[in-house]
């Protein structure tokens, strides 16, 4: 069995976990009242569960140890730093999501997790100048630039997941994206955990377009953030040419809020950690958006930078990108159809009743 056929069945089967998972998390939330409730800030007008990050953990831990069994297990030791920093964040934003957390004290934990995941072996060791070449990066600034990246990455995300739909749409993107340029440098690994959060986030996304029926909350904006900052590291860390600023494109969504927010926030004489309504997606809403245009606004320049990001990593694999874009797009619309098609009989229901 080829590696390309082995990441596509460890998405299908973390799809398929995820399809099976979410709803039993929206019920153990539901009973639990275990739900994010509407404010000022937020744009959702009623309670809806937010614990969808346990659905997505688990689905790809269980999609992963699936592929194990199925006799292909890769050896490589970074894979420790990235399972195990993953699974911290994870269990970090579902202690936020249950009980709340202060963002200074959120921050340091992040700090701590990324420094474990850096001193396991992803790590930022060498820069790319024009003009130049390839810099090896003094010990210091290789430990300060990566946990900028890992900790700034994992918020960026998390900083989009305002509007349903919208992370989880990124992250997929995002992450389809880092698979493909993966195998360029022959990373099968890395392209295999990308290809399995993807399928992870398509069946999240089932449940979490407009209208959600629940949040994936911190412990899945930062679990999947975390997964994608982790990647792209092992991506450049491959990569010794210009190439290695390509994941600035790919992650460019997350990058652009994250960048803007703070520094409105800095000009403003506030934290850039305390949470506003003032991002690029409730941007989009003050002009007239409705969610879905939103979401669609924004994952259409996300493909379009992913497209972008795959032509100048390696352009013969433009065209499976496209391939996994496309797939991706049928089963969106074929999820969307089916709720439509589900809310209609609902409605039909009561009519006749």
């Amino acid at each position: 069995m080829s590696f390309f056929q082995l990441n596509i069945i460890g998405a299908v089967i973390a799809f398929i976990l995820g399809l099976f998972l979410v709803p039993l998390v929206i019920a153990f939330s539901e009973k639990n009242g275990l739900l994010d409730e509407p404010n000022e800030r937020k744009i959702h007008s009623h309670p809806i569960p937010r614990l969808g990050g346990i659905a997505i953990w688990v689905s790809s831990i269980l999609a992963f140890l699936s592929i194990i069994m199925l006799s292909y297990y890769p050896h490589r030791s970074l894979l420790s730093g990235l399972f195990l920093g993953s699974s911290l964040i994870f269990l970090l934003g579902l202690i936020d999501d249950i009980y709340g957390l202060e963002a200074k004290f959120k921050f340091t934990i992040q700090i701590t997790i990324a420094s474990i995941v850096f001193f396991l072996g992803v790590k930022i060791t060498s820069i790319f100048i024009p003009f130049i070449g390839l810099v090896d990066l003094h010990p210091i600034l290789s430990f300060f630039g990566t946990i900028a990246w890992i900790v700034g990455i994992s918020n960026a995300v998390n900083f989009i997941d305002g509007v349903d739909g919208l992370a989880g749409s990124v992250i997929t993107v995002s992450s389809v994206t880092l698979a493909l340029i993966a195998v360029a440098p022959s990373d099968f690994v890395s392209s295999l955990i990308a290809f399995i959060l993807a399928g992870s986030m398509l069946g999240f996304l089932t449940y979490n377009f407009h209208p959600a029926k629940i949040f994936m909350g911190d412990s899945g904006a930062l679990f999947g953030g975390f997964l994608l900052a982790t990647l792209s590291i092992m991506y450049q860390m491959k990569t010794p040419d210009i190439k290695m600023y390509v994941p600035l494109l790919i992650l460019a969504v997350p990058i652009l809020d994250i960048t803007f927010s703070s520094l409105r926030r800095i000009l403003k004489g506030t934290s850039p950690f305390v949470a506003d309504s003032e991002h690029i997606h409730h941007k989009l809403l003050h002009f007239g958006f409705s969610q879905n245009k939103a979401v669609l606004i924004l994952v259409i320049f996300s493909i379009l930078m992913g497209g972008l990001g795959t032509y100048i990593a390696a352009s013969d694999t433009t065209k499976y990108f496209l391939f996994a874009i496309i797939i991706s797009s049928v089963m969106i619309i074929l999820n969307r159809l089916a709720k439509t098609g589900e809310g209609k009989e609902i409605n039909d229901g009561k009519e006749n009743s």
